[in-house]
Order: structure tokens, then C-alpha cells, then sequence
């Protein structure tokens, strides 16, 4: 069952490779690979295409519409990473400044050398981890999903992450554990967002949801962005979905009817807690493209926007010249001809990342398939929402890369 509803503007795109991209999507749909799809096209100041497809709930026929609530998880990363750089504006502290200034207990963080939990070996970093290494994923921290090494192992048997321990108790745990590699000397995805939400807590002194709706969510009128969704916003949340373990078909893996997402979460998660609308994620996005500013309301500044869309991983390398690990898990973060900036990926060199695009452009993608970007030099901001997950190589599409050739190819 796919129904489509696609709203386009005119003169900044073209309506005939559109409908590439909602066959393209709709393949998807029908073929049993996503359940349903979102998808906003903003270019030179409107929506030139919105396109709505499918089911937000297939086992209750429900139908995927324009304000269906999903789960955006890493999505959440450049909202929390963008918060934390207000406070930067307000003197609050230095992007070089030792995380410890803030978390006095790992001030003595070690890294890994060998062992097993709870009896590892391990030696001194290089230098103390700064506040731009966990902006960055330079930090040094990981995540337990990963699978890569006995760091992340230990992670998975203390719950980090888990959501049974609050964000504090979290900050607790990984005081006792090592870093994977020394602060700044390479880049691997992990926790450290979520030290970045906790950051905002400790020096703005708010919860970092309350912080979040008073200074990026009110101001930009994104009035169903939160950690969890109200009784009264219960029926539009979408179920996400994953692989099933001996077929190629889509099985629910978090059913709308019964999902965490339904109640207040003990873990506040700066790394990928949110859920949202297309509708909320243009409006962030938007303010991103306006440099800071959206309808009025000033949320970040101009220089600080241009800072935190530079790359900053140590030496100039691309994500691919410093990552610790690669695999299926990172085909949609584009770690070819990327690097990384303060909450975003940046694209340095679309040859290399064999994409179309423009450098300078910046992005990033939720473990549930949902994906954005933004491209200054086309004025062009694109949202992407769908609710798939897995690590599975057999199951990972390259939904994100696949996005790019199909926008890019319809701009005039």
C-alpha cells in the first residue's frame, strides 16, 4: 500500500527528475524495504518539493502524513552540539578548554592498552580531552553497539547508553573506564555527544530538555521536538522497523502502541534522543541555512555557525584518514572526501567522496535511516524522514547517498 502526496514549488528544481526521486522512494515502499517515506526539498527561500509517502504504521494501516512524529536519533547531535555553542558565545568556555574543568572526575582518564573489564591495562593519554574532542569524536569514548574491541564491551555490560541510568550516572560510569585512543589522535563515533548535552547542563544550569525548548525549540517554533512524546501526540508517532533476521522482509522492532518514546525518559540524550517532524527538522534546518536566523529569532551566531561547519579533525584529515574502525554502520555517514566539524560532517571534496554535491556542505544521519543536509552555496536544505534500523550489511541501504544524486540532479 503506498499512497504519495507530493507538493512541489517552481523554477528552482525540475519536476521531471522529482518524480525520479518519489519512484525512487517509492520502490522502496512497495518492494517491502521501508514501510514509508518523508521527504522536504527547501531551495531559494521555499518548499520546492514535499513528498509524503506510504505507512507511518503498517500493521494498523495508518497512513505516513505530513506532522507523523519519528525518532531522529543521531539526528539529535547537531541540535545538542549547536546548544552547547551558545553558551561558547556567552564566554561560557573555550573549545580547548580540558573537559574535567566540567567533569572533575576524569581529570586521571586513561587509555586502553589491553585486558578485559574489570581489569584492564592501560597508560596516560597524550593531553587532557577538550571540549572541541567531543564535538568532534576525537574524545577518545565509543559506543557499546560497536562491537570493535573490549572498551565497547564493557559499555555494554555496565549499560552505557542503555537508557537505565541518567545522564549523570552515565558521566559517573565512564569515569572509571579507558579511552580507546588518545584525545585528538583520531576519530571514532561515540558517546561523546551525549557529554556535549551533559556539558550544557553543567554550565548553563538547566536539564538539558528545558534548556533546549527554552533557547532552540520556542524560538524556532519546533512545537513537537522532545525526548518524548506527549499522550496527545501518541497517534502520530510512526513505528520503526528493522530486518528480519532470515528474510529480507521489515519487522517492527519499536511499535508506536508501546514505545519508551511514550513516556518522561530518565536519560536525557544530546546524542539521540529526540523525536520530531519533517516540519520541526526544516525549521532547525532552515535556521541553519539562514546563518544563524530564522523568522527573526537569532539562535546562533554567524561566525560561530561558519566555525562549526569547518573541519576540524587533527591535521585536515577526511573522517576516512583518521577513523578507528570502517564498516556498513558508516556507508551513510560518507566517510570518503568528508571531514568533520563541530556536530556536523563536512564535505571537502565531492571526487573523492564520489557524490554529488558542494564543499562546504554539511549533514548528518539518525540510526533509524533519517537524514539532512545542508548546502549553502545552493541555498538548497533537504530533510529526510523514514523509521529503519540495522547494522546488518545485508539489510543497510545507501539511502543518503542515493538522496544526493536525486536532488542534485534535479536542481536547474
Amino acid at each position: 500500500m503506498t499512497a504519495a502526496m507530493t507538493r512541489a514549488g517552481a523554477g528552482s528544481v525540475s519536476a521531471r527528475n522529482l518524480k525520479y526521486l518519489d519512484q525512487h522512494l517509492g520502490k522502496y515502499i512497495s518492494d517491502g524495504k521501508l514501510a514509508g517515506t518523508l521527504v522536504v526539498v527547501y531551495r531559494q527561500g521555499e518548499i520546492a518539493h514535499w513528498s509524503v509517502q506510504g505507512l507511518r504504521d503498517r500493521e494498523r494501516g495508518k497512513p505516513m502524513e505530513d506532522d507523523t512524529l519519528f525518532r531522529i536519533y543521531s539526528m539529535t547531535k547537531p541540535i545538542a552540539s549547536v546548544a552547547l555553542m551558545q553558551l561558547y558565545e556567552q564566554g561560557l568556555f573555550q573549545l580547548d578548554d580540558p573537559v574535567h574543568k566540567y567533569i572533575p572526575a576524569w581529570k586521571d582518564l586513561q587509555v586502553y592498552q589491553s585486558g578485559s573489564y574489570p581489569n584492564f591495562q592501560t597508560a596516560p593519554g597524550e593531553r587532557p580531552m577538550t571540549v572541541r574532542d567531543l564535538l568532534t569524536h576525537q574524545s577518545g569514548l565509543t559506543y557499546g553497539f560497536m562491537s570493535h574491541n573490549n572498551v565497547d564491551a564493557a559499555y555494554r555490560e555496565l549499560g552505557i547508553g542503555s537508557g537505565r541510568q541518567s545522564l549523570q550516572e552515565m558521566v559517573d560510569s565512564l569515569a572509571e573506564l579507558p579511552l580507546v585512543f588518545s584525545p585528538g589522535t583520531a576519530w571514532s563515533y561515540s558517546h561523546a555527544t551525549d557529554i556535549v548535552g551533559y556539558l550544557v547542563e553543567v554550565i548553563s544550569g538547566q536539564k538539558l530538555d528545558a534548556y533546549l525548548q527554552a533557547r532552540i525549540f520556542e524560538p524556532l517554533g519546533m512545537r513537537d521536538t522532545a525526548f518524548w512524546v506527549r499522550p496527545e501526540q501518541a497517534d502520530r508517532l510512526a513505528t520503526n522497523y528493522g530486518l528480519a533476521p532470515d528474510s529480507s522482509d521489515i519487522i517492527v522492532v519499536d511499535d508506536a502502541a508501546t514505545s519508551p518514546y511514550l513516556h518522561d525518559p530518565v536519560y536525557l540524550s544530546g546524542g539521540g534522543g529526540l523525536v520530531s517532524t519533517a516540519g520541526d527538522y526544516l525549521r532547525f534546518s532552515r535556521m541553519l541555512l539562514g546563518k544563524g536566523t530564522l523568522d527573526g529569532a537569532r539562535i546562533i551566531g554567524r561566525k560561530t555557525l561558519e566555525l562549526m561547519t569547518q573541519n576540524h579533525i587533527t591535521g585536515g584529515k577526511s573522517v576516512a584518514g583518521a577513523a578507528t574502525q570502517s564498516g556498513p554502520q558508516w556507508r551513510e555517514t560518507g566517510h570518503q572526501g568528508n571531514g568533520f566539524g563541530l556536530g556536523f560532517s563536512v564535505s571537502l571534496d565531492n571526487s573523492d567522496g564520489q557524490i554529488a554535491g558542494s564543499p562546504g556542505s554539511y549533514a548528518w544521519s539518525g540510526a533509524a535511516s533519517t537524514h539532512f543536509w545542508i548546502d549553502p552555496a545552493e541555498d538548497l536544505a533537504v530533510v529526510f524522514m523514514t523509521q529503519y534500523m540495522t547494522l546488518s550489511p545485508r539489510g543497510r541501504y545507501n539511502l543518503g547517498r542515493e538522496l544526493r544524486s536525486l536532488v542534485y540532479g534535479a536542481l536547474d
